[in-house]
């Protein structure tokens, strides 16, 4: 079996996630996890599938086939038993928002050595405050020898001079 590991990109319409589930299905693929959002009038997203090595090759073709619906792009997926275990954190970033914040969140992390895992985050009006809120959220892992105490305590350090609220979990 082949673990592929697709990004998804379309114009947001009725109907995509199911074209893409039957075409999967279709080859004997198993959904196994996905992360699928609608943003500014585009769906898009990243699912992991599992699929026979004999029908690899035609999964990838009648992927192509939905060219006028989604651009779907494959990347070959790595077992998850393979990937070694590693020291997790997880925070939330909470402030106004201003260009640069997840520049600067990731310079913070990446040069104490962690990888980010997941980042979600979103923008929300602010009526009484005239602007815009910034929330993120994200979780990365530390590689061997990464020191996450200094990494949260240099995001802490951030958190002061950009004015936002940080809350480690």
């Amino acid at each position: 079996m082949a673990h592929l590991v697709l990004t998804v990109a379309g114009s947001d319409r009725a109907g995509l996630v199911q074209a893409l589930a039957d075409v999967i299905a279709a080859h004997g693929g198993n959904w196994e996890r996905s992360e699928l959002a609608e943003l500014a009038g585009t769906f898009a997203g990243v699912v992991l599938v599992e699929v026979p090595d004999a029908q690899r090759a035609a999964l990838t073709g009648a992927l192509g086939d939905l060219a006028g619906l989604l651009t779907v792009t494959e990347y070959p997926g790595v077992e998850t038993s393979a990937v070694a275990p590693a020291e997790h954190v997880t925070f939330t970033v909470l402030g106004n928002d201003r260009p640069g914040i997840v520049r600067d969140i990731t310079h913070a992390l990446v040069g104490r050595g962690l990888t980010i895992d997941r980042l979600t985050s979103r923008t929300t009006a602010t009526p009484m405050a005239g602007g815009e809120l910034f929330e993120a959220t994200v979780t990365a892992h530390a590689a061997a020898g990464a020191d996450i105490a200094a990494a949260v305590a240099e995001l802490e350090q951030l958190a002061a001079e950009i004015q936002v609220d940080l809350t480690v979990a």
